[in-house]
């Protein structure tokens, strides 16, 4: 019956995780999904389901094909669409399921074909860390072996004949006693750090925010699946910059006009002044609808993204978010300067909600 069980509710997950994969794109793009978060896990409304199953009509009518009607016909006529009575049985309701940030990050990963992470070439810092592998017949007691000993005990009283079948009473001496010991070992631990920065002008309304919210969410996920102990930092700029923490870079409302080399010269201090580029993997995101205040601002920022981030940076992402104020002409700057001829410069444009997930992909669909 347990293994009965055990295979129902194998099934049962198999099927919630084909149900989740079908909509992902639609639970990406749901702020009412990270809305729903607990501590580790994320409660996800799907439809009801039911096991299909055979079902016998209280219609005494003839066998298998028979009666009058012409191929094509249906089986029961049933009511119009739309015309039928009120009725007491209740509707279709739907199921709440949780399900674990890192299972959805997994099926997030498997849907856009994304490669693990390759940290770049840089120094690895060494995590030192006690690993038990072994045993041996001295050591403290915190360390006693229980299952080790008892099996060395037994042994010992079946050896010497002290075992009694009728009586099963085993009893440890003082030699039979194991522990466990420990070794430490070094182990690789990449660092990283991500730096969003994100246009907060009044051309920026709250749909565009919306959409840098919650496609950052899903691009921290993924990272934070590839590296352990990973550093966030946030900086929201319209004319000048300023480093922010997370709750005041999704609710800012800021108005005025753009300048965005602003941004990137607070991003640079805070490289340089905490980031080294050879013992961190470092992943500037920026996030903007691409008006800028002038001509001369943008090749300013062209030349810093040139000159330092492709540089020290593992990628730097740019991503346009579509709208009705805005320019977008940021975008085609970059591209024009980068498109085919820099692999560390991404930019990618995310006209809505439905852009979110081909836009992660952009940014983190060459494993860097």
């Amino acid at each position: 019956m347990a293994e009965k069980i055990e295979q129902d509710l194998s099934r049962f997950k198999k099927i919630i995780r084909g149900k989740v994969k079908k909509e992902l794109g639609k639970f990406v793009s749901s702020g009412e999904l990270i809305g729903r978060q607990g501590k580790k896990l994320i409660s996800i409304p799907i439809p009801r389901i039911d096991i299909p199953r055979f079902k016998f009509t209280d219609k005494q009518q003839g066998g298998v094909g028979q009666g009058e009607g012409q191929a094509g016909d249906p089986l029961d006529q049933g009511d119009e669409d739309g015309y039928g009575k009120a009725g007491d049985s209740p509707g279709q309701h739907l199921l709440e399921v949780d399900i674990s940030i890192e299972e959805l990050v997994d099926m997030l990963g498997e849907e856009l074909a994304l490669p693990n992470i390759q940290p770049k070439n840089n120094e690895k810092f060494e995590e030192i860390k006690n690993v038990y592998r072994g045993i041996r017949r001295s050591g403290p007691e915190s360390l006693r072996h229980v299952k080790r000993t008892y099996k060395q005990a037994l042994k010992r009283q079946i050896f010497t004949g002290e075992y009694n079948p009728l009586k099963p009473r085993v009893v440890p001496y003082k030699e039979d006693r194991r522990y466990r010991t420990y070794k430490q070992e070094r182990l690789p631990n990449f660092k990283a750090v991500i730096i969003y920065m994100m246009d907060v002008s009044g051309s920026m309304g709250n749909e565009q925010k919306e959409i840098v919210r919650l496609e950052s969410f899903w691009i921290d996920a993924w990272l934070k699946k590839q590296y352990k102990g990973i550093e966030t930092r946030y900086i929201i700029h319209d004319a000048v910059a300023r480093e922010v923490d997370q709750e005041t870079f999704y609710h800012t409302r800021e108005s005025g006009g753009t300048i965005i080399s602003s941004a990137y010269k607070l991003c640079q201090e805070i490289i340089e002044a905490d980031y080294d580029p050879m013992a961190w993997n470092i992943y500037p995101f920026h996030f903007s609808d691409g008006d800028n205040w002038s001509a001369n601002d943008t090749q300013e920022c062209v030349k810093l993204v040139d000159e330092y981030f492709s540089k020290v940076a593992n990628v730097f992402c740019y991503g346009q978010v579509e709208s009705e104020f805005g320019s977008g002409q940021f975008l085609k700057d970059l591209r024009e300067k980068f498109a085919g001829k820099n692999d560390n410069v991404i930019t990618s444009q995310i006209e809505n909600r439905d852009g979110i997930l081909n836009s992660i992909k952009d940014f983190l669909g060459k494993g860097k």
